[in-house]
């Protein structure tokens, strides 16, 4: 396997997923509308401009490469945006990933890497969560991750499509030597908010919830770094042609933090304490979400190489100075 499409390989994890192929030189191609992702990530890898929507122009993309295999990293991720607009979510996360299937089949493209999420499980019955857990979401954004898993284990059967499904936690960090990022637009993950409030891009960081059952009040969750990621993402194609056979895991971290935990370590980094406000909880938030990756350790051979929370808030904290400056 040596060609392959990277579809959202503009934004936060397919850019970093896009140079580390390079860098282990696959021949590398990504696909992005630039919607939210941005043209300046893409380092080294050969970029096309267009969008999922468009099955004639994906068709001829296939007939023009050879891909051996495809990952995607083109999904709406916001879980408050999915409740208000659950019709842009299904449109892009489940319909675009259809045509883009639809595609694969019609050129003979059996592999295939499927960025999903914790949101696929819903309020957790049980932590630390491992892929037994029941499949229950409970926002649109968390539905559509887990339809897409549904329509993959479908296409296996009926066209032998191999995919395997990689059920995020919480995505942090940033590339170790400061090239790549997080740069979301509106941004909601902590970590870069904590750190925009130390660069002074945001005036106040606000903290959801203190009365939570957990061991300080606030929420814990379970990070993991960006690097950490995409390097089983590797494995995961490496698994797919050995296997030849499906398969689902959990990439997590296995340890959570509290957010005043986070909020602790970010203020080493940084040199200096944080306004923060501290407000309701939102609807929704579970009080502990942690990944028992176990799994993806066994059968992928996945050995993070950055579970330390202030490696990952130092990386980050190196690309927010650079946007800041």
């Amino acid at each position: 396997m040596t060609k392959i499409l990277v579809v959202g390989g503009a934004g936060y994890i397919g850019s970093h997923m896009a140079d580390l192929l390079v860098k282990k030189s696959y021949q590398t191609t990504v696909l992005d509308n630039l919607s939210t992702g941005y043209r300046d990530s893409v380092l080294d890898a050969e970029f096309v401009l267009g969008d999922l929507s468009n099955t004639v122009f994906l068709n001829d993309l296939f007939q023009r490469y050879s891909f051996d295999a495809v990952m995607h990293f083109s999904s709406f991720i916001q879980v408050g945006e999915s409740v208000i607009h659950p019709a842009k979510y299904y449109q892009n996360n489940v319909v675009n990933t259809l045509n883009l299937l639809n595609a694969m089949v019609l050129h003979d493209v059996k592999r295939f890497i499927f960025s999903s999420s914790a949101a696929v499980y819903g309020n957790p019955r049980y932590t630390p969560i491992d892929e037994k857990h029941p499949c229950e979401p409970i926002n649109p954004y968390g539905k559509s991750k887990w339809m897409v898993e549904q329509i993959l284990e479908d296409y296996e059967k009926a066209y032998g499509l191999h995919s395997v499904s990689l059920r995020y936690f919480n995505a942090a960090g940033a590339d170790p030597e400061g090239r790549l990022g997080e740069r979301h637009n509106p941004e909601t993950h902590l970590i870069p908010l904590l750190l925009q409030t130390a660069s002074g891009r945001r005036e106040v960081f606000n903290l959801y919830g203190t009365d939570y059952e957990t061991k300080d009040g606030t929420c814990i969750r379970d990070y993991i770094h960006v690097c950490d990621l995409v390097q089983a993402h590797l494995l995961a194609l490496q698994y797919l042609k050995d296997k030849q056979q499906s398969a689902a895991f959990n990439l997590g971290n296995g340890e959570g933090f509290s957010v005043r935990e986070v909020i602790d370590v970010a203020e080493q980094v940084v040199g200096k304490k944080l306004p923060i406000k501290t407000t309701a909880r939102r609807l929704g938030d579970a009080a502990v979400l942690v990944a028992d990756s176990s799994r993806a350790k066994r059968d992928l051979k996945w050995k993070p190489k950055y579970s330390d929370l202030k490696t990952i808030i130092q990386h980050a904290w190196l690309w927010e100075q650079q946007c800041s400056a």
